[in-house]
């Protein structure tokens, strides 16, 4: 028996995954294990048919953890091996994080964080989407109109990766919920418009010594490109923290301006 992250695993599972497995090559011409993608549905749904505990999400989780821990690649992974190394895309799967804002930065920041395969996420927002945010929000679209962004959040999550254990808080967030949300998380992520709300999260998350990444963008040029932008850059650094890297910006503040394509880092 062996251990996903630091929870046991039944045999059996790795029996399948190891009857399973293929080999494929990597862009640099060498070869690796692999879990194709259908045979980890085809195991997590077994184990959810088995056992009643194990939702069709949570059960597909455990078979991408236990392959990551045999040495094998799931296939939606695969290509991340130039980013991380099999151990650090174990301890993403094993990883936790709370979104605080889910508008032009907050929902490509998700996004990006499900796609790379954090394991658990909770985002906070209590805003419904309005006409005016078609123009950057990601999960803004014509039939999400009047809905919160939450619960179009939470439906964008089953499709893109339903094996991220996500949690949609439909709250316009306060220094007293704060706390709550921040509990037993690795990285907070800031997202949020407002200078009040976010002197308040940094005095919360300081209480509690929790990392925060930090983004906000100001102008009237290129608000789409700026938002994604943003986003890409707070993902990334939230994503090397929870690998276990560190941060990158740890006492500095990377500056961009996308009309003159200029970048700074300053010290804080």
């Amino acid at each position: 028996m062996t251990t996903a992250g630091s929870r046991p695993v039944d045999s059996s599972i790795e029996e399948l995954i190891r009857s399973m497995t293929q080999s494929a090559r990597l862009a640099d011409g060498r070869e690796t294990p692999m879990l194709p993608f259908f045979f980890t549905q085809d195991i997590a749904r077994t184990l959810s048919r088995k056992r009643m505990k194990h939702p069709r999400g949570r059960a597909v989780a455990l078979v991408e953890r236990t392959a990551l821990s045999m040495g094998v690649w799931p296939e939606r992974y695969l290509r991340n091996h130039e980013a991380y190394s099999l151990e650090e895309q174990l301890r993403l799967l094993g990883s936790s994080a709370v979104l605080m804002g889910l508008g032009g930065i907050g929902g490509q920041v998700l996004e990006l964080l499900a796609r790379a395969g954090v394991g658990r996420v909770s985002a906070a927002d209590g805003d419904e989407f309005v006409p005016s945010n078609l123009n950057r929000q990601l999960y803004a679209t014509r039939r999400s109109l009047g809905g919160y962004k939450a619960a179009a959040a939470a439906a964008r999550m089953r499709l893109v990766n339903p094996a991220v254990d996500f949690e949609p808080v439909a709250l316009h967030v306060t220094e007293p919920d704060m706390p709550r949300l921040l509990e037993g998380v690795d990285v907070c992520l800031d997202a949020l418009g407002g200078q009040a709300e976010r002197a308040a999260l940094l005095r919360q998350a300081g209480r509690v010594e929790l990392t925060v990444v930090t983004a906000a963008v100001c102008g009237r040029r290129g608000f789409v490109a700026t938002a994604a932008a943003a986003a890409s850059l707070m993902a990334g650094e939230a994503l090397s923290i929870l690998c276990g890297r560190g941060p990158a910006l740890a006492g500095k503040m990377l500056a961009f301006d996308l009309s003159a394509m200029r970048f700074e880092t300053v010290t804080l």
